[in-house]
């Protein structure tokens, strides 16, 4: 048996599947954050264990190419971070390369078979990347929540709460968005809610991403606003790259879910767009291209990756 090897990344969990040469999954593994930028060496012992647990009893020797998506693959340079991922491909028993790519190629490769394009990232954090000959060439946002991410879902329920305390003329709260988020904080004033935010992680404010969207397709004029406005700013940071040279493929919980923000940014973007299924699963194609033809490569994407197949949800 020949057997390849797909990983996704990033500062929220690490996935892992495990796949045939004909492109059927048979083993899956989760674990904890996998941004090295972010987790540092732990994120390797973190996609170590999804590794692991997607090899179950399987030998990891008949695993013949494996392919990592990684948020912040750029500190892979850094020798510290390279030797934990040395060792941590050791403890899991593999003996084939596994070639490290940025999070947004393997999104992307979840979404089509093109070599080039662009992609649209946004579920807690956002960026567009684009995409040349399955290297990422130049990027967009993919700032921070600090400094960017605009149109995120971080984004999204930050602006909401900043939007209803400067609103909030009580003692009542509006009724709405603003009432269910005051009751998902257990505040009943402005006061307590500046406090509540001041407390908080930033995951703390994505959480409330799709409240806000749920909001939206409720008719709620607040919640309506802010899905345009993010919308509007997803789109802008995907025409910070140009025209792109093929497809542009969407991803992230906010694009790859049914929500306003999705079909408002199709709404804007001047042509069509991709959605991108399971970017785990679109590493293991990516790892079965090193070891199949082009003809054979294409045909097992449709198989992999064809629409009819359930998105898994993908934050940045």
């Amino acid at each position: 048996m020949v057997l390849v090897l797909g990983v996704d990344a990033g500062g929220t969990a690490s996935r892992a599947v495990l796949a045939t040469r004909d492109g059927t999954v048979v083993g899956r593994g989760s674990a904890g954050p996998g941004n090295p930028t972010a987790a540092g060496a732990a994120a390797a012992r973190s996609i170590g264990a999804a590794v692991r647990e997607a090899l179950g009893e399987h030998d990891p020797a008949v695993v013949r190419s494996g392919v990592a998506g990684i948020a912040g693959a750029g500190i892979m340079a850094v020798p510290e971070i390279t030797a934990a991922f040395t060792a941590e491909w050791a403890r899991c028993g593999l003996t084939c390369p596994v070639t490290m790519v940025g999070d947004a190629v393997t999104a992307f490769a979840a979404g089509t078979s093109a070599a080039s394009g662009a992609v649209l990232i946004a579920g807690t954090g956002a960026v567009a990347a684009r995409i040349d000959d399955r290297r990422v060439s130049h990027t967009a946002d993919g700032l921070g929540w600090l400094l960017g991410d605009e149109g995120s879902g971080l984004w999204l329920g930050l602006q909401a709460v900043r939007s209803i305390a400067r609103a909030w003329s009580g003692p009542p709260v509006a009724p709405g968005l603003a009432a269910t988020i005051a009751a998902q904080a257990g505040v009943t004033t402005c006061d307590e809610l500046v406090h509540w935010a001041g407390r908080q992680q930033p995951a703390a404010f994505a959480a409330l991403a799709p409240l806000v969207c749920a909001h939206a397709t409720a008719g709620d004029a607040l919640a309506e606003r802010l899905t345009v406005q993010a919308a509007t700013r997803l789109v802008a940071t995907l025409g910070e790259l140009g025209p792109p040279d093929g497809p542009v493929v969407l991803a992230g919980s906010l694009l790859t879910n049914t929500t306003p923000v999705r079909t408002a940014v199709l709404a804007t973007l001047s042509g069509p767009a991709a959605t991108a299924r399971d970017p785990a699963i679109g590493a293991a194609w990516l790892a079965l291209r090193h070891i199949t033809g082009r003809e054979e490569a294409a045909r097992l994407h449709h198989r992999m990756l064809r629409p009819d197949r359930a998105a898994s949800p993908t934050g940045h």
